[in-house]
């Protein structure tokens, strides 16, 4: 199949998700912080919201529009017994802290059912003494890997608690008939670099931002970068943005509503300066080129006029607060037709006044359910849809998605 993100507002077309499952429920309140959540999810809710989430995405998408299911990927390609035995060979090598070869025998014993269980939920059986923690960051598809152009980039977690979801998108890649013929044009990188999909963001078929955040590190954004300029990238905005669990990825205080309309925190991108630096190469070198702002830097290389919409409106409380609940989070689903949050109220008022029509989940799908949707006919819109529980994970609309088509 064919796989292409041009930017980050072209028509949803291909996209990867995963409904939460019993693995949220798995999460003990006292290694929340080791598994990475803030809070403990209730799964039922988080289920429905997201499920409706997707009924959007659905209502939304072209008719040969597909959403699949990560899980349903890595089942298929566990099918195979051989695929089934080399992939517990590399969980044995690549996480020798989990202490895998105690029963590696045993895993290559179990069915693509059974196995991939044990990789989400942690345990072989439920009368069995080997257990793992569960991994519930598995809602958020988005960090494991990035589609840039024709290009897609294998993410390397940065904590272990990732570690395990990094092999599964790494098997799906390698085996799944979804990406046949799509392995000469997969992005590695090795050792202890990292990088993961919400640091990436692609302006255009020429331009990639990739953020230098607390999950990538300098030398995982350098060795991506280096590769994306072999392929058919000319530039590539090294984004340096703060250290902190709140501004974990580039994408929970940018991201694009339209070609040219981007929502932004503020205090992490107006704010700052001199922290953008424009990757480019020069023959076979690598040549760098400092930019003063992201916004001067994205205007300079389009050639073309950018908004920054500010999340959480004029209020500088209100800003931290819907930034903490990913107002900054959105997902474009067509260009000018984004999704978020509905409790980032500060957030919708600001998009209303820059000309988008603010209308609810439901809303939308009563109008546009049984027809076509054209999204050139619509005008631009807001869609707000209900993530109490989804929020509680600390990941957003942009978050819970991997596109890897747009048209």
């Amino acid at each position: 199949m064919k796989i292409n993100i041009p930017s980050e507002t072209g028509r949803l077309n291909r996209v990867i998700v995963h409904t939460p499952g019993r693995e949220v429920s798995l999460v003990n309140p006292e290694l929340k912080d080791e598994l990475l959540f803030d809070d403990i999810i209730f799964e039922e809710d988080a289920r429905e919201e997201h499920l409706n989430m997707l009924e959007v995405f659905k209502t939304a998408m072209p008719k040969d529009g597909k959403i699949f299911e990560i899980l349903d990927l890595a089942k298929d390609s566990l099918k195979i017994e051989d695929v089934r035995h080399r992939f517990v060979d590399q969980m044995v090598k690549d996480l020798p802290y989990e202490n895998l070869i105690a029963v590696q025998e045993e895993l290559k014993e179990l069915d693509a059912d059974h196995l991939l269980r044990f990789v989400v939920e942690g345990a072989i059986s439920p009368t069995h003494k080997f257990t793992l923690h569960p991994t519930p960051n598995i809602l958020f598809t988005r960090d494991l890997a990035a589609v840039a152009g024709t290009q897609i980039i294998l993410s390397k977690a940065a904590k272990k608690a990732r570690a395990r979801e990094s092999l599964l998108m790494e098997l799906i890649l390698k085996n799944h008939p979804v990406f046949e013929g799509v392995q000469d044009d997969i992005i590695h990188i090795g050792g202890q670099q990292s990088i993961e999909g919400g640091d990436v963001l692609v302006v255009s078929d020429k331009i990639v931002m990739i953020g230098m955040s607390e999950r990538t590190s300098f030398s995982g954004l350098m060795n991506v970068a280096n590769q994306l300029l072999g392929g058919n990238v000319e530039h590539v905005l090294a984004v340096d943005i703060p250290k902190k669990r709140s501004s974990m990825h580039l994408d929970t205080i940018f991201t694009f509503a339209d070609e040219t309309e981007c929502i932004v925190f503020p205090p992490a991108i107006e704010e700052q300066t001199d922290n953008v630096v424009e990757l480019f190469k020069n023959g076979e070198n690598i040549q760098s080129r400092q930019h003063g702002s992201l916004k001067l830097a994205l205007e300079k290389l389009t050639g073309k006029e950018f908004t920054f919409i500010r999340c959480g409106g004029e209020d500088r409380t209100t800003q931290f607060r819907e930034q903490w609940t990913d107002g900054a989070n959105v997902f474009a689903l067509a260009p000018g037709v984004i999704v978020g949050y509905e409790r980032n109220t500060s957030t919708f008022k600001a998009l209303e006044k820059h000309g988008y029509r603010i209308i609810s989940q439901f809303d939308f799908i009563d109008e546009f359910n049984g027809k076509e949707f054209n999204p050139d006919e619509s005008g631009k819109l807001a869609i707000s849809f209900q993530g109490h529980e989804l929020c509680r994970g600390r990941g957003g609309a942009r978050c819970m998605t991997l596109p890897i088509l747009r048209k």
